[in-house]
C-alpha cells in the first residue's frame, strides 16, 4: 500500500464500544496480505486468509467475518466468484474488493456480483481501516473514479432494465417497491439499511418483505435471497 487514496477518508476513529471488525483477506500474494495484516493489526481481528477461489469460498462460509477484503484477479477466477458463491448462503457477509486494478469492467463485475465497495492498493493504512469500519458498519465505500464508473453502469443498467420487458410471472406479482426492497434484501442489507437506502420506516420494509414472502410462496430470507440470486436480481 502507498500514498493516501484520492478523496479517501483519513482514518476516522471508531466509536466507543464498536467491536473490532472481524477481517478475512483474499489475495494471491502472501507479503501483501502480511502487509495489511500488519496495517490493521490492533484495530482488527484477522480470522483467515487465503490465496485462491475455492479455498476462500470455503473458509469465508465456515468462519462468517464482517468483511472480507478481496482482489479481483485470483489464480482459480476472478474476485467475483467468491462474492457470488458466499452471498447465495451468506447474505450478511460483506465484501470491500481491494486491488491494483481500476479498470472499470473490474469494478463493475465484483459489485454486480454484490461487493459493497472498491478501493485500489494504493490505499494508505489508516484510509483501509476506515473503509473497513465503514462497510462493516453498511455503508459502501468507493475511490472517487471507481464510483463513477459504478453510477455509470448501473444507471444505463437501469435504464435498459425498465425498457426491457418482464416475463416471469412471479416476478410480475411484484410491485416495483416490492422489487426494490427485494433486491436489497438480497443483498445483504439490513432492513434499516434498507430503510435508509429507500428513504422509507423500517416497519414498511418489514411489510413489503412479508408481502414478497407471500406472494412467491417463501418462508424465509434465506429463500428470498437464493431465490432472487437464482434469477440474477441481486
Amino acid at each position: 500500500m502507498a500514498g493516501p487514496e484520492p478523496g479517501a477518508a483519513r482514518g476516522v476513529p471508531a466509536a466507543p464500544g464498536t467491536p473490532a471488525p472481524r477481517v478475512y483477506i483474499v489475495d494471491d500474494h502472501g507479503m501483501f496480505r502480511s502487509g495489511v495484516r500488519s496495517e490493521l493489526s490492533g484495530d482488527v481481528e484477522i480470522v483467515g486468509e487465503a490465496a485462491d477461489v475455492a479455498p476462500a469460498i470455503s473458509e469465508i462460509s465456515a468462519v462468517l467475518p464482517d468483511v472480507v477484503l478481496l482482489d479481483v484477479h485470483l489464480p482459480g477466477g476472478g474476485g467475483q466468484q467468491v462474492v457470488a458463491a458466499v452471498r447465495a448462503g451468506h447474505p450478511e457477509v460483506k465484501f470491500l474488493a481491494l486491488s491494483a486494478s481500476d479498470a472499470p469492467e473490474d469494478v463493475i463485475a465484483v459489485i454486480r456480483a454484490g461487493a459493497r465497495g472498491y478501493v485500489t492498493k494504493t490505499i494508505s493504512g489508516p484510509e483501509l481501516l476506515d473503509a473497513v469500519r465503514r462497510v462493516a458498519a453498511g455503508d459502501a465505500v468507493f475511490s472517487p473514479r471507481l464510483a463513477g464508473f459504478v453510477l455509470d453502469a448501473f444507471a444505463a443498467g437501469a435504464a435498459a432494465e425498465l425498457e426491457r420487458p418482464s416475463f416471469d410471472p412471479e416476478l410480475d406479482q411484484l410491485t416495483g417497491r416490492e422489487r426494490e426492497v427485494l433486491r436489497l434484501i438480497a443483498r445483504g442489507y439490513t432492513y434499516r439499511e434498507v430503510a435508509r437506502e429507500l428513504f422509507i420506516s423500517v416497519k414498511t420494509v418489514e411489510s413489503h418483505v412479508s408481502s414478497v414472502l407471500r406472494k412467491l410462496q417463501l418462508s424465509s430470507r434465506h429463500q428470498l435471497t437464493r431465490w432472487a440470486a437464482e434469477r440474477r436480481l441481486t
